[in-house]
């Protein structure tokens, strides 16, 4: 009976690798204690009762270590949406009327936008992206005036 046990852990952890939950997996080791069971014992039952308690057993237990260390509900900023929140130098003043203005960030030029006209020479933050062009508020340093 040992083989079926076998058979079964290795469809289980096919369907893991198919799947990618982390869920399956467990039902393939418990098929392998339910076959480690099979050695010592001919019962069926017993081996299906190792099988679905070391199953449910491990699930729960290992769940939330999996989440510690998996955190899929952290979005990662990439390409243009890791400047938000970024420094930046006015390059060009940003006018409100013209939608004009363009700031340096991360060594780029970049369109800008904001709510206030912007001399060139003044820090400012990326508060968001809209387009192609980044919103931006100027920063709150004392001195927030940079020669270029």
């Amino acid at each position: 009976m040992w083989y079926i046990w076998l058979i079964a852990a290795g469809i289980f952890f096919i369907i893991e690798i198919a799947t990618t939950g982390f869920l399956i997996f467990w039902l393939g080791i418990g098929s392998l204690l339910a076959m480690c069971t099979s050695f010592i014992t001919d019962s069926l039952l017993i081996q299906t009762a190792v099988f679905v308690i070391s199953s449910v057993i491990l699930i729960p237990l290992t769940k939330p270590l999996i989440h510690k260390y998996i955190d899929k509900d952290k979005p990662i900023a990439t390409n243009a949406y890791s400047l938000i929140g970024q420094l930046g130098i006015v390059t060009v003043d940003i006018n409100t009327l013209e939608s004009t203005g363009q700031v340096k960030v991360a060594g780029e030029i970049w369109s800008a936008r904001a709510d206030n006209n912007i001399p060139a020479g003044t820090e400012v933050e990326i508060l968001k992206i809209d387009g192609v062009k980044l919103i931006v508020k100027p920063t709150m340093n004392i001195s927030n005036k940079v020669t270029i």
